[in-house]
């Protein structure tokens, strides 16, 4: 007869307060110092210090989860960490509450009207308009021209954002004038969240270009939504289906007018900065790795043979999606967020009481050398199918669970046909003295990357080489 089963002990709880304090911390701003002055190097370091570590932000204090499954739990729990925190704090103040920044109680019925918007059958028009944009874009360029690379596809990113949110109901004047206050935005946020109240209201020349950025934005936005809804037609945009969108699960009317303001602010953000810098980093990281460029080259020229790249290519450029998920891995654009518990809850060894707010680090997460090898290094075939794969929680370019970014396989998409458009044409080459630098604002972004283009003779070339073994 078999004994009964033993219970095993539960973990005692240790009480919030004892977890471990970040060094570095100053009396009254707390960390603020090195998360200003370096914030990637301050957040690699705290793994040393515990899975959970403190960190303050002059009166305010944020728990900063470190330990890969420990972020796996608080993403796939949106309900208990909730949308919230010091970051999201600060974005509320521009994107409202659409569907990225929604609370939980929210979200469900704003994810389920936005995901018609980014449906596969809708993204091969998408992509027709991408390459359309990418190609304006490379168009322009000139034999030996030096280009600032942030600033051309910051300029390629707000045209495809445009051309598939609006269709063409943005004039030119207008474009810029939306490029120029998204950029202003995102740059004083990351600021922002250091900022203690009454600081944040003070009229410095700072706070007035945000809020005035800000104002203009969703002005913009609202002006569009308005002739879109007044118009009634399916221009084959992201507008488009975001208006015309019902909730099968709910008799209500689709989204209020505020609810697609916010949404549309939100993509408008995170679709022309995010990619933007994701694409600056491929075409720097590729230039500095010589036999990834060749075979970068050597897939494109035998897949497109000098033309753009359209949908119906992507299954044959698999080397240049793994240097995009490379490029995300090594460069996450959203490389730090923050959430708030909602109830009492534990995490790992502590307990934490509703109203704390938490961090996660793709950034940090996508450098822990027990996850990835070698995780310094610009790897592209470590996401070839004949190498073992990182756990799935150890890559979260796009977040995970309910809350993972519903413009995912947009985005995907966008930065692949780009890479492969701009490879087929040109090769650029660093300039000296301008190779480039990472910068952490709200976005992780190289910033004084001046490139030279060289046209580039495409020929007959054999299929991508058999991936190599990583050492």
């Amino acid at each position: 007869m078999n004994e009964p089963r033993q219970k095993e002990p539960r973990r005692a709880m240790k009480d919030f307060r004892s977890i471990p304090t970040a060094p570095r911390g100053l009396p009254l701003i707390g960390h603020v110092v090195p998360l200003l002055r370096d914030p990637l190097a301050f957040l690699t370091s705290l793994p040393a210090h515990g899975d959970l570590v403190r960190v303050r932000l002059g009166p305010l204090e944020m728990i900063v989860i470190c330990d890969p499954e420990l972020t796996r739990r608080a993403l796939l729990d949106d309900r208990v960490f909730d949308k919230g925190g010091p970051l999201y704090d600060r974005l509320r103040e521009v994107i409202g509450d659409g569907v990225v920044s929604c609370p939980h109680q929210a979200h469900r019925r704003l994810r389920r009207l936005s995901q018609p918007a980014f449906h596969q059958s809708r993204l091969p028009d998408y992509a027709r308009a991408m390459t359309a944009c990418v190609q304006e874009t490379t168009d322009s360029w000139s034999p030996g021209q030096v280009l600032d690379v942030p600033a051309e596809m910051m300029a390629t990113s707000s045209r495809v954002i445009t051309a598939t949110l609006f269709s063409d109901d943005l004039p030119p004047t207008a474009h810029g004038q939306l490029v120029d206050d998204v950029t202003t935005v995102v740059k004083s946020l990351y600021r922002r969240m250091f900022l203690i109240p009454p600081l944040d209201r003070l009229p410095t020349p700072g706070n007035r270009a945000h809020l005035a950025a800000r104002a203009r934005l969703h002005d913009t936005v609202q002006g569009l939504i308005a002739r879109r809804r007044a118009d009634g037609a399916d221009h084959g945009d992201l507008l488009s289906a975001l208006v015309a969108a019902q909730d099968p699960e709910d008799d209500r009317p689709g989204m209020t007018g505020a609810e697609i303001s916010d949404t549309v602010v939100s993509f408008v953000l995170a679709g022309i900065e995010s990619t933007a810098a994701t694409l600056s980093s491929a075409l720097d990281l590729v230039a500095r790795h010589p036999e990834v460029e060749r075979r970068l080259h050597a897939e494109v020229d035998s897949v497109l043979d000098g033309g753009p790249a359209g949908y119906a290519d992507l299954p044959r450029l698999p080397l240049t999606e793994r240097v995009v998920n490379e490029t995300l891995r090594l460069r996450p654009p959203g490389w730090f967020f923050t959430r708030v518990v909602t109830v009492d809850t534990h995490l790992g060894e502590y307990v934490l009481p509703a109203g704390t707010s938490v961090a996660y680090s793709p950034y940090l997460i996508h450098h822990r050398p027990d996850l990835h090898h070698d995780p310094e290094s610009f790897t592209p075939d470590r996401w070839a199918p004949s190498h073992p794969q990182p756990p799935r929680h150890a890559f979260l370019p796009f977040a995970a669970g309910a809350r993972k970014c519903v413009g995912d396989s947009f985005s995907m998409v966008e930065s692949t046909l780009a890479l492969a458009t701009i490879a087929s044409r040109w090769r650029l080459e660093h300039v000296p003295g301008h190779r480039g630098r990472l910068a952490a604002a709200v976005t992780l972004e190289l910033r004084d990357l001046h490139m030279r283009a060289r046209p580039r003779a495409t020929a007959s070339a054999s299929p991508e080489p058999a991936a190599e073994p990583l050492s």
